[in-house]
């Protein structure tokens, strides 16, 4: 007798059938929940960057790039163009003001220096020799002036006695009249013969003024091409260190060609680069700090040079007080300009956050420390180590300023430990 046999309620196909179903519809609903709540992602606490938000003192400032230069820089070029012929000190060498450092040698110039002094000595002998001739001119005409003064005595002595013997009849009239004639001449000759005697002192006074203009400034000359000569011995014009010198003997030098310069050793200054962002904000006077040594010092802007280029211009800055030990030419400082006075401010640190938000919002992290969400924020100034909050933060808060590279649009993070 056959058995009946109970039908199964739920088959293979049908268990299948099912379990699609609910895995449908859980798939429906996680889209609905991804899609009408936020978005979140896990995060390890050791992969990011926690800092607390607090209140401290502020200033703003920017980090720039100094290089170390001597206080002044004395340049040595060819006052005189020749051959050099004798290098006394090599690069590097300590100097004292009027210490030689090189010779050149230049045949024409040496050779107008001769013609010059030959110059000189033709003119001061030809004046010697106009001089002496002046002299006897004035002694001869002194030994006139004596004959004829005589002359005029020896008239005036006749014709007053003529005059009397005329009064008593004793001389006749014509020979009285004759002595008269001859005494009025011999006074006109007298006149005339001062006016030549003090004509001729003018002209000689005149005469020997021009020679020695003449001479004076044919001196003056002589002076001047031996300077001319004596500057073929190049020579330190200040103390300080000899830094460069770029002359070979034998090579030739143009006049005015660069030979080389000199570094006053009485202090330094920083030569800095600063981007042309903040050229409005630059003045003389601003202060710098940086570190040397495990010491901070301070510098002060001395210099402005407004001239742009590339896109930064440069900034001379002068130690406050005395320079680092050990600090040298050309070494390169990292300095933090002020540009602004210190003040009360909440702060959050300077991180890699600010790349993706540009500091309009960052992720802060939830009282109980399991989360961390986005809070729009406001930021002001910053410098090497913080930015500025305005708005959006209080102090206390807890932020992460890490890089936010890998978050996407994530709008909630779960802290991991």
């Amino acid at each position: 007798m056959d058995i009946p046999l109970k039908k199964k309620r739920f088959t293979t196909s049908r268990i299948l059938l099912i379990a699609g179903g609910v895995t449908l519809v859980g798939l429906v609903v996680f889209v609905l929940l991804s899609s009408t709540g936020n978005s979140k992602l896990n995060v390890e606490t050791e992969r990011i960057s926690l800092n607390t938000v607090k209140n401290g003192v502020f200033q703003e400032n920017i980090p720039v790039n100094g290089v170390v230069l001597p206080i002044t820089t004395i340049y040595l070029d060819a006052l005189e163009g020749g051959r050099v012929e004798e290098k006394f000190v090599e690069d590097g060498a300590i100097l004292k003001k009027g210490d030689s450092i090189l010779r050149l040698s230049n045949t024409d110039l040496e050779l107008s220096l001769v013609n010059q002094e030959t110059s000189v000595y033709n003119l001061l002998t030809q004046m010697q020799i106009q001089k002496t001739a002046a002299r006897q001119n004035t002694i001869n005409k002194l030994n006139q002036m004596t004959d004829v003064e005589n002359q005029l005595i020896e008239s005036e002595r006749i014709y007053e006695m003529n005059k009397k013997l005329y009064d008593k009849g004793v001389v006749a009239g014509q020979e009285y009249e004759k002595s008269k004639n001859d005494y009025n001449y011999q006074k006109e000759r007298m006149k005339l013969t001062q006016q030549i005697l003090n004509q001729d002192s003018i002209a000689v006074n005149q005469e020997q003024n021009q020679s020695q203009r003449s001479y004076a400034q044919t001196q003056s000359a002589l002076e001047l091409m031996r300077k001319k000569v004596e500057d073929l011995v190049v020579k330190a014009p200040v103390d300080g260190q000899l830094t460069s010198l770029e002359a070979e003997i034998g090579q030739s030098k143009n006049k005015g060609e660069r030979l080389g310069q000199i570094d006053v050793l009485s202090g330094y200054k920083v030569r800095v680069d600063v981007d042309e962002h903040y050229i409005s904000r630059i003045y003389t006077g601003q202060q710098g700090t940086f570190t040397f040594d495990a010491k901070e010092y301070v510098l002060a802007i001395k210099k402005v040079y407004t001239q742009v280029t590339n896109g930064r211009f440069q900034v001379d800055m002068v130690f406050e007080n005395e320079a680092p030990e050990g600090i040298r030419r050309g070494q390169t400082l990292q300095i933090r300009v002020a540009l602004s006075q210190e003040k009360q401010a909440l702060l959050i640190p300077k991180g890699g956050f600010f790349q993706q938000t540009g500091g309009n919002w960052i992720f802060k992290v939830s009282a109980d420390g399991s989360m961390a969400y986005k809070q729009d924020i406001q930021l002001g100034s910053q410098n090497t180590e913080y930015y500025e909050v305005i708005s959006g933060l209080e102090p206390g808060d807890q932020v992460i300023t890490s890089s936010y590279d890998n978050y996407g649009d994530v709008q909630e993070l779960v802290l991991q430990k």
